[in-house]
């Protein structure tokens, strides 16, 4: 974990708004590297993706980023905890902050039991699990020489997890999210955490259009119990939640319509009590996302 200091630090770098990508782990190590570039000069704060066990190594991804950048933090969201050996996550993390000060932060998740089933291991106790791997990491940082401290925070949705990431991490990182449950997640982590929620975004004022893009995320996502789950505690319906997702857990979910539309949502969540929130702008491949982040940036940047 880290100091007052070091949290303090790197919100100031993080600023308001920065991006998370899933295109990324889809793309080339180069693709990878000009879209970093690419969303540090429009001025987004960070740049974020996610990890597959076996698809990708997020930490190896974060140093490509941070080698052709000057200024952007580079994020895990999340790093798979089944992936590897906590002492292993814990050097990984720890060597990008000795390496980059400031410019690294590493988000920690269970996963979701389909995906780990996929691997060959048995998904269980994933509360206990975290806690385990958190005592593990903290006896490998104890261990170790001449390593920077790692700002954590983990990919929790729900009460126990949020109070595991207000007790053993820097803050909390929750994905495919509502700004209601942003201000839920405030209350349980008190005012000193690190808040960085994920926003889906379509730039495209066509309905139809919007929410046909929106449902291609939607439909992946309503399959997890994890995320299921926690929507049902905002309210959603097993109507809302079937299949791809009615209107309204859609338009809940995913910020669709104009510049204007979608910086509403933006600042809905840092109303809400979010220190930093991430834009995934929603489409086939890297340049489709960074044609929605031109245009959103000369509103949200100096907006927020």
């Amino acid at each position: 974990m880290a100091s007052p200091d070091q949290i303090a630090a790197i919100r100031q770098r993080l600023g308001s708004t920065g991006v998370w990508l899933a295109v990324l782990r889809r793309s080339s190590i180069d693709a990878g590297r000009a879209a970093a570039r690419t969303i540090e000069e429009l001025g987004y704060g960070s740049l974020w993706e996610g990890e597959g066990v076996g698809a990708n190594d997020v930490f190896v991804d974060q140093a490509t980023w941070l080698a052709v950048t000057k200024r952007i933090v580079t994020g895990a969201g999340i790093a798979n905890i089944w992936g590897r050996h906590p002492g292993a996550t814990q050097v990984a993390a720890a060597t990008l902050q000795a390496g980059w000060p400031g410019r690294a932060i590493l988000g920690l998740g269970v996963s979701h039991a389909p995906s780990i089933a996929a691997t060959g291991q048995v998904y269980e106790r994933p509360l206990q699990r975290m806690r385990e791997y958190l005592d593990g990491m903290d006896a490998a940082a104890a261990a170790a020489t001449n390593r920077g401290d790692v700002v954590r925070v983990l990919a929790a949705l729900r009460g126990q997890m949020l109070n595991l990431a207000r007790d053993r991490a820097d803050g909390a990182h929750p994905y495919f999210v509502t700004p209601e449950h942003t201000a839920r997640a405030r209350a349980v982590l008190g005012p000193d955490k690190l808040l960085i929620p994920e926003q889906a975004v379509v730039v495209e004022t066509d309905p139809a259009k919007a929410r046909a893009i929106a449902r291609e995320h939607t439909s992946f996502y309503l399959k997890l119990p994890n995320y299921v789950n926690n929507l049902k505690e905002l309210g959603f319906t097993d109507e809302d939640l079937s299949g791809s997702g009615s209107d309204r857990l859609v338009d809940s979910v995913v910020a669709w319509g104009d510049v204007d539309a979608v910086t509403a949502r933006v600042h809905a969540h840092l109303d809400a009590g979010a220190d930093h929130v991430l834009l995934q702008p929603l489409g086939p491949d890297v340049d489709t996302a960074l044609g929605q982040l031109a245009e959103l940036a000369p509103a949200i940047l100096p907006a927020t």
